[in-house]
């Protein structure tokens, strides 16, 4: 496709996002199963206009998932219900952990088992698998900071977690691929990939949202004399702290959900503690870094969205759809997620109905495309990298197909039934 066409049809899904929002909302379809139809159609699976390979174009497309991962984590960590919770956090944490691992090893076993992989790629490809996706789940999410239904932020929290909580899987199956350092009998694993990388991703967080907190309160001051950019602060948030887990090798993912958190409670803390200030009106809230910047960063969440799903579509050969990649997204959507997630929540005190919702709304997504890219960057044989490519190309491509079409009417009636029973 020249320049000029490209303009066109990326101005044209605007338009027709744009201009049909309200409409969108009322029909059974995302505007990610629309970007994903275009891609799919100008791309060789039909018009053959334009192809993009994920595997010579695989450090690219690392960087451009990397950055859509990255402001969705943030997003979606600035949305937490204030104030920090263990009971309300408990469900989420049992699904990026427990469910997370059990999801990794029983994705393994059929990769191993069923399609014959070796057991480091099984692995990885559970790795790659297993993570919820921030981007493309916006409709069973939180739609907002403080959005308190339970269903949309166990989702939510669980998607901010287990981008980070995957990787050290992604170095397990990059070990046993002989592409990482496992150290005698997966120590150096255990201690650096699990323990340190995770601990430091949260304290780094953690730490660096309450600092820029505490600074744009001071800057502003009790009156808001001080100008601060919201959206560049809170973008260079993301970048400092994610550069600094990368420094000393923490999971980066992580650090920028709970920079994100910590941004947005300790911001709230400090205006919970003032009790009177001026401003325009005497009921209007003290201006606050993470509430202004996750508009702008809902933009740019828009924007990889499309851009990165109809990158998608142009990746997609009818030769794709076999038994085998269609056999292993039917297993995962059927067995391992709703499975996982029962187990994970044993001795919780959610509902069967969340329980079942969580089950099945376990989108796939923009991160499992970042992880096989990250997978290919460190080394990954060309013929596993092409399976790879094949399995989880078709997996991300049904889960926007199936669980697009049904979130709309499996939501509203989760929520018809919730206000009938308060």
């Amino acid at each position: 496709m020249t320049s000029a066409q490209w303009f066109l049809l990326i101005g044209c899904l605007m338009l027709a996002r744009g201009l049909t929002s309200t409409v969108l909302k009322s029909s059974p379809f995302t505007s990610a199963i629309i970007y994903l139809a275009a891609g799919i159609l100008v791309g060789p699976s039909v018009f053959n206009a334009f192809y993009f390979d994920p595997l010579h174009q695989s450090a690219l497309l690392e960087v451009l998932t990397e950055v859509a991962v990255l402001i969705s984590l943030f997003s979606a960590g600035v949305k937490m219900p204030v104030p920090v919770n263990l009971s309300r956090w408990r469900p989420p944490l049992m699904l990026a952990w427990v469910s997370m691992t059990l999801t990794v090893a029983m994705i393994a076993a059929f990769a191993h088992y069923a399609l014959g992989l070796p057991l480091g790629a099984g692995v990885l490809l559970g790795a790659i698998l297993a993570p919820t996706d921030p981007v493309l789940a916006t409709d069973v999410q939180s739609r907002h900071p403080g959005d308190s239904d339970r269903l949309r932020f166990t989702l939510t929290c669980e998607a901010g977690m287990n981008d980070g909580t995957a990787f050290p899987f992604v170095m397990l199956g990059l070990g046993l691929l002989g592409l990482h350092e496992l150290g005698e009998f997966g120590l150096r694993w255990l201690l650096v990939d699990v323990l340190w990388a995770t601990s430091a991703a949260i304290a780094i967080g953690v730490i660096g949202g309450a600092v820029l907190a505490r600074i744009g309160w001071k800057l502003r001051g009790r009156e808001p004399k001080h100008e601060v950019l919201d959206d560049l602060v809170g973008l260079g948030l993301i970048a400092v702290v994610y550069g600094l887990s990368l420094q000393v090798h923490a999971w980066g993912f992580l650090t920028v959900f709970f920079a994100g958190v910590a941004l947005r409670q300790t911001e709230l803390s400090l205006a919970g503690s003032v009790k009177k200030i001026r401003f325009d009106t005497e009921d209007q809230e003290p201006p606050i870094v993470s509430a202004e910047a996750l508009v702008f960063q809902d933009h740019l969440e828009r924007l990889s969205e499309l851009l990165l799903v109809l990158l998608l579509g142009g990746m997609l050969f009818a030769e794709f759809w076999t038994w085998r990649t269609v056999g292993l997204a039917l297993f995962v959507f059927l067995v391992a997620r709703p499975v996982s997630v029962l187990v994970g929540l044993l001795g919780t005190d959610t509902s069967w109905r969340i329980r079942s919702m969580s089950g099945w709304f376990g989108v796939r997504g923009i991160g499992s495309v970042y992880y096989l890219m990250y997978a290919i960057q460190h080394g990954l044989p060309e013929f596993l990298a092409r399976e790879l490519i094949h399995l989880t190309l078709i997996v991300v491509t049904l889960s926007i197909l199936i669980h697009g079409t049904s979130v709309k009417p499996l939501m509203n009636r989760f929520w018809r039934r919730s206000r009938r029973s308060r």
